[in-house]
């Protein structure tokens, strides 16, 4: 506005003609007389209250100004006459033209930074050159984060995008980058939020929106909270590993899978797929855990759920005590395992999780080092969402 506003003291005007621009609020916000920029405009909201195009209203004409991000702007000028629609006409058209090319070079600028800040995430971009790149591309350095991937369907995608754009669109720190058809990075400026708790609490409430405004059920990986942008790369390994890990392992929270909140389920999937195998050799003899059937499972399910306490179990499955019994018998039976003892109970929770990853690697024909384009024995390194 401060381009056009210095063009605007250039034009050559009758004295008794002031043109200008106003908000939808009616303060003025750009005048061919600088002393009456700031003040508001009673007439303003009168007029667009009418639903005219343009109209005359008092001492002055008005004319309503569409842009594409919604905003209403409206141009006016002294006078209610033939030459006043004159002018304005001419200076509605001009204007036009001045927002359109800033608002394609707006855009312009906006797709630059957001291909830099995806290579970034990719590791496209050399160490070095991100704080000069950053620097040209007017992205802040240094500065608390959060990186947030969204995975929605393909088909919800277009939508998620509208409403995160909503909802972030005019926080100008805060970035919305499309990865692929089913994923969005959010790239949030935090400098408030310290733990893993408020942080959940915040994304829960983003869930919500979602599912209210775009119609979509959406799943959330999010990284630990970084304080540089060549940080953001790990960040984006750790949202990954989130998702991926969120998915094996069925976290109590579905929607919301924090890298901070991985537990166990971080160190199996980092483990060698040979050492697992063995391991749920050693405690599940072949064929053994097969053998139990759906409703046992809900009872291990629930008996784990409630601590190993036998009582609460028998209530929440509306079943006899000696019924519940009689199923952790069977367990034992089939798998040598007594899950009233804490050792053996450990055990086989740790031997399911595992069992949930070794399925996880099959199904998805590829094991988790191929994935990673990594050697055995290399310091963590997460797959790419």
């Amino acid at each position: 506005m401060k381009d056009l506003q210095l063009q605007l003291e250039e034009l050559m005007l009758p004295p008794d003609r002031v043109i200008g621009i106003a908000d939808e609020k009616g303060v003025i916000i750009v005048a061919s007389n600088e002393k009456i920029i700031g003040e508001q405009d009673s007439a303003v909201r009168a007029f667009l209250a009418s639903g005219d195009i343009q109209s005359f209203a008092g001492d002055r004409t008005y004319r309503v100004l569409g842009r594409s991000g919604g905003a209403r702007l409206i141009c006016f000028v002294d006078g209610a006459d033939d030459l006043a629609a004159g002018i304005l006409e001419l200076f509605s058209r001009w204007i036009n033209a001045e927002l359109k090319q800033y608002d394609d070079s707006e855009e312009r600028d906006l797709k630059q930074k957001l291909a830099f800040l995806k290579n970034v995430l990719l590791e496209n971009e050399l160490p070095g050159d991100i704080p000069l790149k950053a620097r040209e591309f007017r992205v802040k350095y240094n500065v608390r984060r959060l990186l947030v991937i969204m995975r929605t369907k393909a088909d919800e995608f277009r939508a998620c995008h509208e409403a995160l754009e909503a909802r972030f669109g005019d926080r100008e720190d805060d970035y919305i980058i499309p990865m692929d058809e089913a994923n969005l990075v959010l790239l949030l400026e935090t400098p408030d939020v310290e733990n893993c708790e408020s942080r959940e609490e915040i994304l829960a409430e983003l869930v919500a929106y979602m599912k209210e405004e775009a119609m979509a059920d959406v799943k959330l990986g999010v990284s630990m909270n970084f304080s540089s942008l060549k940080d953001t790369a790990k960040a984006y390994k750790e949202a990954s590993l989130a998702l991926i890990v969120g998915d094996i392992f069925k976290s109590k929270t579905p929607e919301v899978m924090m890298y901070c909140k991985l537990g166990l389920g971080r160190l199996i999937y980092q483990l060698p797929i040979t050492l697992c195998e063995l391991f749920l050799r050693e405690v599940f003899k072949p064929g053994t855990y097969e053998a139990l059937d759906p409703e046992t499972l809900l009872t291990i399910e629930k008996f784990f759920e409630n601590s190993l306490n036998g009582s609460e179990t028998s209530r929440q499955l509306f079943v006899h005590r000696n019924t519940l019994v009689y199923r952790l018998d069977k367990v034992e039976k089939i798998t040598g395992l007594d899950l009233r003892n804490f050792e053996d109970a450990v055990l086989f929770k740790l031997a399911e999780m595992v069992r949930d990853y070794l399925t996880y690697v099959e199904e998805n024909k590829v094991t988790r080092y191929a994935r990673m384009g990594m050697e055995l024995g290399t310091e963590d390194y997460l797959p790419m969402v």
